[in-house]
């Protein structure tokens, strides 16, 4: 992978960890949606993309891929990438997924976690490190916020499918730095740079991967007022709100004709 200057606030020491091969498996938060960089493949860069930067790095022959597509369910996500993940040969597996499913009203998290289990089941006959994420805590959000205790139950059975199959959990519940409008792009279904930027810190603490990355950097966004924020809203809901119902109504996906951005190592 290339690397800008300002791109390298990484620790100096290779073989600082013993992966060589990682492949990212998910949904638009393991894409990147959120984190626009039209230099980045498909204009996006993302935390997967981060965390891959910092372990290029500490690696000379270190590769990366990232299968991810917006808007996937956990089905789709087990059919369309799990083969082509295991085609690779990765040592490193991350995965997030079932997500778009828990949200989605009349949705069983328990059945979507054995949905999970069997994808765990799949990638763990690799060999490879994987790791599996919990969902964010969307209690702090209006809008979301119905959906915490379906995410919770969902998490516990992430957490047990781990636990079985010895891979690390990156505990987005559990991060609460994130927990703030400031961390999340405009659509606020996504997280911005800054907040792909917190995850990337949080997984390179869950691999115990040295790296100086710094909280809070790249700055976050400046307060806004009361009536800024309320003005943001009434645009927020006319266009990502309302559009985003009509899908889920629709059965429709954002990502229904996409592809993966990074398919093959770089």
């Amino acid at each position: 992978m290339n690397h800008s200057e300002e791109r390298t606030p990484f620790i100096e020491n290779k073989e600082s960890h013993p992966w060589r091969r990682m492949v990212s498996l998910g949904d638009s938060f393991t894409e990147g949606i959120g984190d626009p960089e039209p230099d980045s493949p498909g204009g996006h860069r993302g935390w997967a993309d981060r965390v891959a930067e910092v372990l290029a790095h500490q690696a000379d022959d270190f590769a990366y891929a990232n299968l991810a597509v917006r808007g996937k369910l956990i089905r789709q996500i087990s059919n369309d990438q799990i083969d082509a993940a295991l085609a690779l040969k990765p040592d490193l597996i991350t995965i997030c997924a079932g997500g778009n499913d828990v949200i989605r009203p009349g949705t069983d998290p328990d059945q979507v976690a054995q949905l999970f289990r069997d994808a765990v089941d799949r990638l763990s006959a690799s060999g490879a490190t994987i790791v599996t994420f919990t969902g964010f805590d969307v209690g702090w959000t209006p809008v979301l916020r119905t959906f915490r205790g379906k995410v919770a139950i969902y998490n516990e059975n992430i957490r047990a499918v781990a636990e079985h199959y010895d891979a690390l959990v990156a505990d987005l519940w559990a991060l609460k730095e994130i927990q703030d409008s400031r961390f999340w792009a405009t659509d606020r279904l996504h997280l911005n740079s800054l907040g792909h930027h917190e995850v990337a810190r949080m997984v390179l603490r869950t691999l115990n991967v040295p790296n100086n990355l710094q909280h809070l950097e790249p700055d976050p966004l400046p307060e806004r007022s009361w009536r800024a924020a309320r003005r943001e809203d009434l645009v927020w809901a006319r266009t990502h709100l309302v559009p985003w119902v009509l899908r889920r109504v629709r059965h429709e996906s954002s990502g229904d004709g996409r592809s993966a951005k990074r398919p093959d190592f770089t």
